[in-house]
């Protein structure tokens, strides 16, 4: 994947959140999904895909059969195992959304940052780890331990 889309002219930074969302789509319709069991996939598949669209931006999707939801963004808890795939992928995302089609095939589709055609991207790179991570224990309103210490003494 990487040397083919280097030959096509595209960045090193939007090549790294290419892999990162991809393995976060990968990761969610295998936990997620059913597989296609199709004769295009094969029996127990998912089927990967990326291109350069017409714009020059970069477009990762994975197709799997479908799951018991549709994908959509969580609110995991602080000491949760998972529930930020879709949160990083709109951090690195231009834009992302499902697709449908009649078999019950559902593709999630991602549009990658691009530095070089959209100037904020490296700016919200910059900002990424603030958008994803939890907020200091002593930013979190109405949580103070001094009532507990004062207990103690």
């Amino acid at each position: 994947m990487r040397d083919e889309l280097r030959s096509g002219g595209v960045s090193e930074s939007v090549i790294d959140d290419a892999v990162l969302v991809l393995s976060e789509l990968l990761s969610n319709a295998c936990k997620h999904g059913r597989p296609l069991g199709d004769e295009l996939a094969g029996d127990g598949d998912v089927r990967a895909a990326w291109q350069v669209d017409a714009g020059g931006r970069l477009v990762v999707e994975v197709t799997d059969g479908g799951g018991p939801t549709r994908p959509a963004p969580a609110t995991p808890s602080v000491t949760a195992h998972g529930g930020r795939g879709l949160n990083i992928i709109t951090a690195l995302a231009d834009a992302w959304g499902v697709r449908d089609d009649v078999r019950g095939e559902v593709t999630v589709w991602v549009v990658v940052h691009d530095d070089v055609h959209d100037p904020d991207a490296g700016h919200r790179r910059d900002d990424f780890a603030t958008r994803i991570t939890a907020p200091a224990v002593s930013e979190i309103p109405g949580l103070d331990f001094a009532d507990v210490f004062d207990d103690l003494g």
